[in-house]
């Protein structure tokens, strides 16, 4: 059991240094199971660049999963979890049921729910409250906290009625994509995550929710990885003011590091990744100065002519998207490009 961090600048290889790693150690170690973990947009994706690494082509002990993937991986080896996992569709429709339902309750959301995008903007909030734990109880105290401010005091507790019976709706039944990893960190000790290898790629930051999972994680697997994007001259552990580039950074590295401290799991040394022109801007020298210098307290000028940055005045953000649009259309039609070789 031990937690590896592994950082440094954005295109300096963290993600290439930790898949090499990986699928070293499963090509040495057939039976142990290697877990990829990435957001759920990025799983295709890695699970393409894996095999594209691997000298056989294959990638039979190694699996990459979103933290959603996971949660439904364990509940089929296990079992344990019976309830209907509740999509956004089905989410809205329930929310629109109970608006009408509680419309004489509600002060302030009453007469808005019929607008459009209203009730995707309640779910999201009650999504987040999900995620970040807050519980019917802590909005009341809100609620207390906030009585001379009296559009902010009705506001929640119009959240309160509509979360609670929200609640009271899925007990039992349902389980919403944001419940569904509180559900896997009662089963997964009982899954093939024990002793296995967890690799997280992607992520710049973790919910309550997440963590806590982690935790359990981290107490369960041979070891835990996890790529973090900052600057190699930086100290990870030593704390950053909130306006400073990587706060988040280290901020997610201090909740990992009192992680380990909780489940007793050593922290090993971090990995820095110094040189970012070594992977992504190998044939962009401008783009990995850039990269280095942005945002940074030193100033550092680039003395090159170069073709890899380009700027643009526009009078107004409509003739920005026109011109990029233009941009990518000439590219494509007389240059060669495809357009998944691009990004806005």
């Amino acid at each position: 059991m031990a937690l590896q961090l592994i950082l440094g600048n954005s295109g300096a290889g963290k993600s290439h240094y930790i898949f090499e790693k990986i699928i070293k150690e499963a090509e040495e170690a057939p039976g142990k199971q290697f877990l990829v973990i990435v957001p759920e947009q990025f799983t295709m994706q890695t699970q393409k660049d894996l095999v594209m690494m691997h000298p056989r082509r294959g990638i039979m002990n190694i699996d990459v999963l979103s933290f959603e993937r996971l949660a439904h991986r364990v509940f089929e080896e296990v079992g344990g979890e019976h309830r209907k996992i509740l999509e956004d569709t089905g989410k809205n429709l329930i929310l629109r049921r109970l608006a009408e339902e509680k419309k004489d309750e509600l002060t302030l959301l009453g007469g808005n729910m019929k607008k459009l995008g209203y009730i995707s903007e309640i779910k999201s909030l009650l999504s987040e409250f999900t995620q970040y734990r807050v519980t019917s109880t802590q909005l009341e105290e809100m609620m207390e906290r906030n009585q001379n401010n009296p559009q902010l005091y009705f506001k929640l507790k119009d959240m309160k009625v509509i979360y609670d019976s929200f609640q009271a709706y899925l007990e039992g039944t349902y389980l919403t994509a944001e419940e569904l990893l509180g559900a896997l960190e009662q089963t997964v000790e009982r899954s093939e995550a024990q002793g296995s290898v967890i690799v997280l790629d992607g992520y710049t930051g973790f919910t309550p929710v997440q963590l806590s999972l982690l935790k359990k994680l981290l107490a369960l697997a041979e070891r835990v990885s996890v790529t973090l994007t900052m600057d190699a001259a930086e100290d990870p552990f030593a704390p950053g003011a909130e306006y400073e580039l990587f706060h988040m950074t280290k901020k997610t590295i201090r909740s990992l590091v009192t992680l380990a401290e909780e489940a007793k799991v050593p922290v090993e040394k971090p990995v820095l990744l110094k040189d970012a022109g070594s992977c992504r801007f190998l044939q962009a020298p401008a783009l990995g100065f850039l990269e280095s210098a942005v945002f940074r307290r030193r100033k550092r000028s680039w003395e090159k002519e170069t073709e890899e940055v380009a700027l643009y005045a526009a009078y107004s953000p409509r003739a920005e998207v026109e011109m990029v649009g233009e941009r990518i259309q000439r590219l494509v039609r007389d240059e060669g490009f495809r357009y998944r070789d691009m990004a806005v």
